[in-house]
């Protein structure tokens, strides 16, 4: 685990996200977090891509390390 979340008490999570929300504001925080979603997404895409590719031909990773 993260040693970081071990040692937040119930009383601190609410002040870092107040703070955050006095910081970007309640309009930017949608925004941010959709893009995130879509980073996300695209990272996701990106591997089911890469293992279709591993799955339909395994040996094509053999030829190319011979090169």
């Amino acid at each position: 685990m993260n040693p970081l979340l071990i040692n937040l008490n119930g009383w601190e999570i609410p002040i870092i996200v107040l703070v955050i929300l006095i910081l970007f504001g309640g309009r930017k925080i949608p925004e941010f977090m959709k893009g995130l979603g879509k980073g996300i997404n695209s990272f996701k895409k990106g591997l089911n891509d890469i293992e279709e590719d591993i799955k339909a031909d395994p040996t094509n990773s053999n030829s190319s390390s011979e090169k």
